[in-house]
């Protein structure tokens, strides 16, 4: 299953486009969940929310509804994957608030991070063995034997990533399920992806998981609701296609 969403929700820029102009702003993540199945949470990267207000969330989506979560900054740029074990634990005592709708934890390293292949496996070992743990890093030393075998021995995807059209990282398939993530688009208007990049991804993603696979897909070109649109008419495509896929919102011009 293709699990099509957006890297946050929470944009202004999206009134008039997925939000009608009668929606109050905090009933946005209601109006999401109904055209959406997923999203990626990007708050908790600058500030980790209270448990109370991941157990809000969950109350007020629908059955079947999955949030990634992109870990605190805290542990991935201040401690740089450095002990791990108290950001970790109060990680998960928050986001576990969430219960099944839980979905992978991000973490999306700095790109002046230098591959630290022992310090990453401490740091996956840190979470529960049931949470989904996907790896974002962002310097080239990462890109070793020694990283793709932790990786796959831990169980955590490496997130594949795409700038303006063309993938960031190696397209190395560590574990059962997938995580991409598109963050800047080369087609008009900035910052939308056009059909020939939408296609590529959808391509690269069909020959490497079956349908069986579960396979987060989060558009993080958010100005001008380019993201709505993109995963809208990525989902499209993937459908003309007879693969799986979430919903997304049949009202949205795109």
């Amino acid at each position: 299953m293709l699990l099509v969403g957006t890297s946050g929700w929470q944009y202004k820029d999206w009134r008039g486009a997925l939000y009608p102009d009668k929606v109050p702003q905090r009933l946005w993540l209601e109006r999401y969940a109904e055209c959406f199945a997923t999203v990626e949470n990007n708050n908790a990267f600058y500030r980790l929310p209270a448990r109370e207000t991941f157990e809000s969330w969950r109350e007020r989506t629908p059955d079947g509804f999955v949030m990634a979560v992109k870990a605190s900054r805290f542990l991935t740029h201040i401690k740089r994957l450095k002990d791990p074990e108290e950001p970790v634990r109060r990680l998960m005592a928050a986001a576990e608030g969430l219960g099944p709708k839980l979905g992978p934890v991000l973490l999306q390293l700095p790109p002046t991070l230098r591959a630290d292949p022992e310090r990453l496996d401490a740091c996956l070992g840190c979470f529960p063995a049931h949470v989904r743990v996907a790896v974002e890093p962002r310097h080239p030393s990462w890109w070793t034997d020694a990283v793709r075998e932790i990786l796959t021995s831990r169980g955590a995807a490496l997130c594949w990533a795409d700038v303006l059209g063309r993938p960031r990282t190696p397209l190395w398939r560590t574990t059962d399920w997938g995580y991409l993530r598109l963050h800047q688009g080369r087609a008009e208007p900035w910052p939308s992806y056009g059909d020939t990049s939408l296609r590529s991804w959808l391509h690269r993603l069909t020959e490497t998981w079956s349908r069986q696979n579960d396979v987060h897909v989060y558009f993080n070109n958010d100005p001008g609701a380019a993201a709505v649109r993109d995963a809208t008419r990525f989902a499209e495509r993937a459908r003309t296609e007879d693969r799986p896929v979430s919903r997304t919102p049949s009202d949205v011009p795109v």
